[in-house]
């Protein structure tokens, strides 16, 4: 395809040259994947095939426009954010309007009106931007045929970012539907952070191979650290140490956004900037649980440069188009560098400029990570987690809405979902396990109505009763979070706020002041899934705590965390306070290092602790905390409690570990793992979502919706009968593949033993230093056993004792 002269003079009026990448992407003959750095031109690229293909044709007078071949949807662009596809809408309008394209580009998201969708159905857009959630919507749809038979493109933005989520695998099923209602469909991936391309154009590759373009990276970003006149604590995670620095820091540039990991930090973070504001500069908050319109408003005033900063979480990862954002500073270490480098590229959109980023490190512990990611970031070294094969709970879904739209045949729509990436190693018998379970609910289940769902016809499976459609649709996605109620100022027509977890409000009672949009109100009343709120500046407010609190950090970088502390020739690169500790604790212990396994005993408090220096993940040292106690019990150590972090692993109890060997045994441990499964919460919490997933359970009912409560208490209900009358149920093995994989993590925890065949303990008098940290975290898990009785009895003989009673009973 050539640029036409149209676009060459457009091009030239805004004082731009195309891109070499484009250019390419421009004379791609089939699908590709766009690697191109943040400000590289990726999105223009994304869509100028399609802005050329929709372009007025020449004529003998000129140019002629002839809507007839481009009548209906052309492009549809998906997403993950909502605010991206209003972003891309504002910046695509552009040189449609001054190409005098004469085309509509609208958008399809949960935000979009009733009324513009119905529209839609009909007489959709030449241009349609959605999310994966609404195109599975819309392929649920009747009407899916004559929407998408004309489809010409699909351009997947941030596709790395949905490729890490069930997310990316129901768009992938949706792909594969859209590849077979419009044939000869040409399919587009952009993204700017990619640790293996080669995996990730297999991930969207259909039965034809995918074209890999990789742009030039542009110039190393401007990144370090940010000096502050105090020392990071021992421990937390909120970065309030450096609250004036990072003042003075957003006063020195135009726009600056502050990236905190978590909403509850984020809240509490933009609270200490206000009240050291002297200068009343106009900062603004964002994150996913304030409401829609607030987070517009900001959006808007960001687009607008009314903003000198915004503080916010993930919700502004993406690649929202912000010129005037000249500096990025992110508090608290970032976890993982592809999300440290696409938070980088938020600063400085552009091409050609290097982006600027200053990091606040919350603790000492993260210091040492964030040097580590520094050094990740400059050797472009990206980290990612492999992908496993596409969920069957997705798959179940998926199957559900497709009966929605028509009947389907079986072999028909196998064959269509094993084109899909992450489905083309599915197995027959998988597949026909789902179908199962999507017509009459598995073994277990079918005899009851409501699980009965789809029946077979003339050959064909379809809805049992159609009224069902309407159920399945407003159960939609994958995105399975905790139950949120939403916030409103009191009185009719009360302005939204926000929303807050369902079990933080059940703790209030009226009077009770928190925390939200950085505001501090009072809850006055909670009607009707409404929690009623006015506002009281004067009060001492508690903190609303939001889910998805705790990001855990990535293998590569732990690794590199690891071997920078078992290197002191490297500590140079540290801050003085931090080479002093590590050096302190080489003297009274010894440092970790790779290949090695450190762990420490040392009494503290009247009490024993064990230190495990495993840099797994929080995950997966919190499953060995619950697994190692376990087997502390059994050994009659008396274990009372433990706490984790991405580091380390610290238990107390009443008598000393002195030979961890046998307790960490991985054979052991698997074994332990498999008993304690069972019961555990953890299960049941991954089996709700499954079953939320699946369609085992409806949270949205027409007129009402299920409360957290009540859908939890259904799950569990379900969980224990499937356990006790059909152990071989469909969702049960996924949830145990989906605990193994997510919540418990056990693999890091075989891969922490199997990559450290060296073990060393040492016996200590005191609290070694790089356990002191670990005395001070929050999060600590109580163990309920003979050790706490035990220390019961050892208190209640010494108060005896006091009083003169010993001996007396």
């Amino acid at each position: 395809m050539i640029l036409p002269e149209l676009f060459h003079d457009w091009f030239a009026r805004q004082g731009w040259q195309p891109h070499p990448h484009q250019l390419a992407l421009l004379a791609a003959q089939g699908d590709s994947l766009l690697i191109a750095p943040t400000g590289g031109g990726k999105t223009l690229a994304g869509f100028l095939p399609s802005l050329v293909e929709l372009a007025p044709v020449a004529g003998s007078d000129g140019y002629l426009e002839n809507r007839e071949s481009r009548k209906g949807l052309h492009t549809l662009y998906v997403s993950p954010l909502k605010a991206l596809t209003a972003d891309i809408a504002r910046n695509l309008g552009r040189p449609v309007a001054e190409l005098g394209l004469g085309i509509r580009v609208e958008d399809r998201t949960g935000d979009t009106g009733q009324t513009q969708r119905r529209r839609q159905r009909v007489d959709p857009p030449e241009i349609l931007l959605t999310t994966p959630e609404s195109l599975a919507l819309m392929l649920s749809y009747p009407e899916a045929p004559a929407i998408f038979g004309g489809l010409r493109r699909v351009v997947l933005d941030e596709l790395h970012a949905l490729a890490e989520s069930k997310r990316g695998d129901q768009l992938m099923l949706g792909l594969a539907r859209l590849r077979a209602l419009s044939p000869g469909l040409r399919v587009t991936g952009l993204s700017a952070t990619v640790e293996d391309p080669q995996a990730l154009a297999g991930f969207m590759a259909g039965a034809g191979p995918v074209e890999i373009v990789e742009a030039d990276p542009g110039p190393d970003p401007d990144i370090a650290m940010l000096p502050t006149a105090r020392p990071a604590p021992w421990s937390g995670g909120g970065g309030h140490y450096a609250v004036p620095e990072v003042l003075a820091a957003v006063k020195s540039a135009r726009t600056t956004i502050i990236f905190i990991n978590t909403r509850a930090q984020a809240e509490l973070f933009f609270q200490a900037l206000w009240a050291a504001n002297d200068e009343n500069l106009p900062i603004g908050l964002h994150h996913g649980s304030l409401a829609r319109e607030q987070r517009a408003r900001v959006e808007a005033a960001m687009a607008a440069g009314e903003l000198r900063a915004v503080v916010a979480t993930g919700s502004l990862d993406l690649g929202i188009d912000w010129g005037a954002v000249d500096l990025v500073i992110q508090v608290g270490a970032p976890k993982n560098v592809k999300r440290l480098v696409q938070r980088i590229g938020r600063a400085n959109h552009r091409y050609n400029a290097p982006s600027k980023a200053r990091i606040v490190p919350a603790n000492r512990f993260e210091q040492i990570e964030c040097v580590a990611a520094l050094e990740a970031v400059r050797a472009h070294d990206l980290d990612g987690e492999p992908r496993g094969p596409g969920p069957l709970d997705v798959l179940c879904q998926h199957m559900l809405l497709t009966a929605c739209a028509a009947p389907f045949d079986a072999d028909a729509l196998y064959a269509e979902v094993v084109t899909a990436g992450p489905y083309r190693g599915l197995a027959r018998v998988d597949f026909d396990a789902c179908l199962d379970f999507a017509a009459t609910g598995g073994y277990a289940l079918r005899a009851y109505d409501r699980w009965q769902r789809l029946m077979l016809r003339g050959g064909l499976w379809q809805l049992r009763d159609p009224r069902a459609a309407k159920l399945l649709r407003m159960n939609v996605g994958t995105i399975v979070e905790a139950e949120m109620l939403k916030v409103r100022l009191r009185g009719r027509g009360g302005a939204p706020l926000g929303e807050v977890e369902e079990a933080f409000a059940a703790g209030l009672t009226p009077g009770d002041s928190f925390l939200i949009g950085g505001r501090v109100v009072r809850m006055d009343a909670l009607r009707e899934m409404v929690v009623e709120v006015t506002p009281d500046p004067s009060r001492q407010p508690n903190i609303a705590v939001y889910s998805g609190v705790k990001l855990a950090m990535s293998t590569q970088l732990a690794h590199r965390v690891l071997a920078l502390i078992g290197d002191p020739a490297h500590h140079a690169a540290l801050p003085p306070d931090t080479r002093d500790w590590l050096g302190l604790q080489a003297e009274v212990s010894r440092l970790p290092e790779p290949g090695l396994l450190l762990s420490e005993s040392f009494p503290h408090a009247g009490l024993w602790h064990f230190a495990l220096y495993g840099f797994a993940g929080r995950n997966a040292l919190q499953t060995l905390g619950l697994l190692l106690t376990r087997e502390m019990e059994q050994e009659g150590l008396g274990p009372l409690g433990f706490i984790s972090t991405d580091y380390a692993l610290l238990v107390w109890s009443l008598d000393k570990v002195a030979d961890p060997a046998p307790l960490l045994d991985a054979e052991r441990l698997r074994a332990g793992l498999g008993d304690w499964l069972g019961e555990n919460a953890v299960m049941k919490r991954t089996f709700r979502n499954v079953a939320i997933v699946a369609g085992l359970i409806q949270r949205n009912m027409p007129g009402l919706r299920k409360s957290g409560r009540q859908a939890t208490f259904s799950s569990d209900i379900l969980y224990d009968t499937l356990r006790k009358y059909d152990p071989d149920h469909l969702m049960l093995r996924v949830t145990a593949q989906e605990a193994g994989r997510g919540l418990v993590d056990f693999g890091r925890i075989e891969e922490m033993l199997a990559r450290s065949p060296r073990r060393e303990h040492r016996l200590l008098d005191r609290v070694s230093p790089l356990a002191a940290p670990l005395l001070l975290e929050m999060g600590r898990v109580p163990i309920r056993g003979e050790g706490r009785e035990r220390l019961a009895r050892i208190e209640a003989e010494a108060l005896m004792r006091e009083a003169g009673l010993e001996g007396i009973g």
